[in-house]
């Protein structure tokens, strides 16, 4: 039996939200990361079942972790921020609700990259059962930088390094991704993801 196959013109949503939040709170979690980055660590990636390991063909950062339990500023602040945030997305996205809640339950990065830095091959976010609960990434860029965004492989689209600007994706294969490895300039973002838990955030 031969099933002839012809293209669709049916256009498809790309489920990536993209939220400006105040450039005011965005230099305080630079300013946080540079006043912290004696304790920061090398970034890593997951390349195996829960085994991280740094590798700077994969991946070339500062990684700071902070709990997500944090109050002081200006976590506190950002994850009000992306309150709003996941509101909004969820205001398109109505389906979500019926899924149970959402919390962040693991730390927040605040990464800076080096120029020739990022997170250079592709990848997606939910990649092993020690983080399967994960179901939305957040990302953060917190300064500009012209040559460095991320590029979305199968929507085609490249997202750009503007200070403020928030992206909210699905966490699986279907957004695979990487950065932009800017020549010129260091990069800071800051991310995470939100989880299936059983206490709401919202």
């Amino acid at each position: 039996m031969q099933i002839d196959m012809v293209e669709s013109d049916l256009k498809t949503p790309e489920f990536i939200g993209a939220y400006q939040i105040s450039e005011d709170i965005c230099d305080e979690l630079v300013s946080y990361f540079d006043k912290n980055e004696r304790v920061a660590n090398e970034g890593l990636f997951m390349y195996n079942e829960g085994e991280s390991k740094v590798d700077h063909s994969w991946k070339q950062s500062k990684d700071l972790r902070v709990g997500p339990d944090e109050h002081h500023f200006p976590i506190w602040d950002y994850r009000q921020y992306l309150i709003l945030s996941l509101r909004r997305y969820m205001s398109v996205y109505q389906e979500l609700y019926s899924l149970s809640a959402f919390n962040i339950n693991e730390n927040y990065i605040i990464q800076k990259y080096p120029k020739g830095g990022g997170f250079k091959q592709w990848h997606f976010e939910r990649t092993a059962n020690v983080n399967i609960g994960r179901h939305l990434v957040f990302m953060t860029y917190l300064n500009d930088v012209d040559d460095g965004g991320t590029y979305f492989y199968h929507q085609k689209i490249t997202s750009p390094a503007k200070k403020g600007l928030t992206l909210i994706w699905p966490t699986d294969w279907t957004h695979t991704h990487k950065g932009q490895i800017s020549k010129k300039h260091e990069k800071y973002i800051i991310t995470g993801w939100f989880s299936h838990v059983s206490k709401d955030l919202l």
